[in-house]
């Protein structure tokens, strides 16, 4: 299950930025996680707990937001939405869609005191 070693990498970083910025704890930490990043949000929402017990994470809400897998189609030249990889592109039914988003995973936000 790589999402324990992504949710380690998240936590870290975000005890890092408390280092550097000086906050003692984090209330909310928002996570764009995209659609086509084979990470599963409920996972890392599992892992999340048990990561940040005994840190500046500890006891804060973990908000998820999904972005949308974006392509660019390139038979008839337009932006879709994709919902998996190498699919048929959802206007012309064309098979050249060259995915453009929703592989990331990031930290948006976070709400500190």
């Amino acid at each position: 299950m790589h999402e324990l070693a992504l949710t380690e990498s998240i936590v870290e970083m975000i005890e890092e930025e408390s280092r550097s910025r000086g906050f003692a704890h984090v209330r909310v930490v928002r996570l764009e996680i995209g659609a086509l990043s084979h990470v599963e949000p409920e996972a890392i929402r599992f892992c999340f707990e048990a990561v940040a017990r005994g840190g500046v994470t500890d006891g804060a809400r973990l908000e998820i937001i999904t972005t949308p897998g974006e392509g660019w189609c390139l038979d008839c030249g337009k932006t879709v939405v994709v919902t998996e990889r190498f699919g048929p592109c959802p206007d012309c039914g064309g098979y050249h869609v060259q995915v453009t988003g929703g592989e990331d995973m990031r930290v948006k936000e976070l709400e500190v005191d």
